[in-house]
């Protein structure tokens, strides 16, 4: 199987077990919306956001390591697995020890224990996931996130419509889901046979850590970014409009339509990320790069544009515009977050790379100055243009971090860019973003033509890919 068939058929099988939970698990947000008003939705991401600073720390980032030398021969998987696993057992108890700490964040509140088990059971499951992925079970991986997010649905219908339990009904949804998912993929996995205090090899930890270290500050900064808008929105004022809880539900409610970009990019990323690995320092890597990058980023644009474009009836799909109106100011929002994850989706194809090449520590700075940025622009533009200063400060973070990435990742593995049809597809998608907000006269007229111009310029790299890969060679 050439390396073009096997990120197809790996992104098919991922496709088939993520998108379709991704689908399930957006129309949560209407359950959400229904059940939530704004300022207790926005609380509810907030502590969602927390439990996702926390993991990488107390897991070390390890989860990233596991797929990195789980599938690399060199490297012995009792070994990988069996330390991965110590590694994460003294970041738990470390966890546990530093718990007290958390119960003074304001909106933690009543949620501390709830919160320590939801990042435990999360840590569970991640480690349990990326080891069967690393063994190549692709196919009970897919499994196990269709089973995970179906029981994830049941429990939140039953806690959050049933039981009325809110934000409380949300976590033990999470937790009851993760648990079981990784109870089942270590008994189906054979997981077991794979640990025993004895592998724990001290080499291997170092050589995993050293790794893994630059991804925790790297992990933590892009959940602060996204963190950050939130708290700014939430406690800055404004020169007009929401503040407070309810303009940063709205925030949060805006996001869900972009989200669909990087939704499109946690399918495909899993299995790049394998295939990027596995073809590292063979020959025809350059070229391998430069293809699929060139087809992966015509499909963000693609994607980006059709969202811009149907972003009205989404949003009333995934919203419950009936119960809580103020979740129509989304609207003025949405466009400029979709140009902001589709950069952010960008920044992480770039950072496989450094996952590949081992330069985990450039992934860390050139993360911090996109944090830096974003933190900046938080606190200068949202004194002038409220919730969408936050927009634009995220947009603004991105696209640095992106020109700088893409200057640097090739220093390790060159592969050609097609700048002039990037430059040109960013201007098509921010004019869409400017017609959506203003709504001139034909502006549906507009979004049509722009969506097709955007489709056609890219769609003969995603036609070349889908050859390459249907090739028998």
């Amino acid at each position: 199987m050439n390396k073009y068939k096997n990120l197809a058929f790996n992104t098919i099988i991922f496709a088939i077990g993520t998108f379709g939970s991704k689908i399930l698990m957006l129309f949560l947000t209407r359950l959400y919306t229904t059940y939530m008003p704004a300022d207790m939705y926005g609380t509810k991401e907030l502590i969602e956001i927390t439990a996702t600073f926390l993991i990488p720390i107390f897991s070390f980032s390890i989860t990233d390591a596991i797929i990195r030398y789980g599938l690399d021969n060199d490297y012995d998987n009792h070994k990988v697995f069996s330390t991965a696993c110590c590694i994460e057992i003294i970041g738990v108890l470390m966890l546990l020890l530093i718990s007290p700490l958390l119960s003074v964040i304001p909106f933690m509140k009543g949620y501390t224990p709830y919160l320590i088990i939801y990042t435990c059971t999360s840590i569970f499951r991640q480690t349990c996931s990326n080891f069967v992925r690393a063994r190549g079970f692709v196919k009970l991986f897919a499994a196990d996130g269709i089973f995970t997010t179906l029981t994830f649905f049941v429990f939140n219908m039953v806690f959050i419509s049933g039981f009325k339990m809110g934000i409380k009904g949300f976590l033990i949804a999470v937790i009851i889901s993760d648990f079981i998912s990784g109870v089942l993929l270590w008994v189906v996995g054979g997981l077991g046979n794979y640990f025993r205090l004895r592998y724990a090899d001290r080499e291997i930890m170092n050589i995993m850590i050293r790794f893994s270290l630059p991804l925790i500050p790297t992990t933590i900064m892009w959940t602060i970014t996204g963190f950050s808008d939130r708290i700014f929105v939430k406690y800055m004022d404004g020169p007009k409009g929401l503040t407070g809880d309810t303009a940063a539900g709205i925030y949060t409610a805006a996001s869900k339509v972009p989200n669909l970009v990087s939704l499109v990019t946690a399918v495909f990323f899993q299995a790049w990320n394998m295939s990027a690995i596995m073809e590292n320092g063979k020959k025809g890597i350059n070229k391998f790069y430069e293809n699929v990058y060139d087809a992966y980023q015509s499909i963000m644009f693609i994607a980006s544009a059709f969202l811009i474009f149907l972003m009205q009836p989404i949003s009333a799909v995934l919203l419950n515009l009936s119960v809580h109106p103020e979740y129509r100011q989304a609207f003025n929002y949405t466009p400029g977050l979709i140009m902001g994850v589709l950069f952010m989706c960008l920044n992480q194809f770039l950072s496989s790379v450094y996952t590949t090449s081992q330069h985990t520590k450039n992934s860390f700075w050139t993360s911090f100055i996109a944090t830096a940025l974003n933190f900046i622009f938080n606190i200068a533009l949202i004194k002038l243009y409220g919730i969408q200063g936050a927009v634009i400060a995220t947009f603004i973070s991105y696209a640095v971090c992106y020109i700088i990435r893409i200057a640097d990742t090739r220093r390790y593995i060159y592969f050609r860019v097609n700048h002039s049809k990037t430059l040109v597809n960013v201007i098509i998608i921010f004019a869409m973003c400017m017609i959506s907000i203003k709504q001139p006269n034909l502006y549906f007229a507009a979004l049509f033509l722009l969506t097709a111009f955007v489709t056609l310029i890219n769609f003969s790299a995603i036609k070349t890919t889908i050859r390459r890969a249907l090739s028998r060679k």
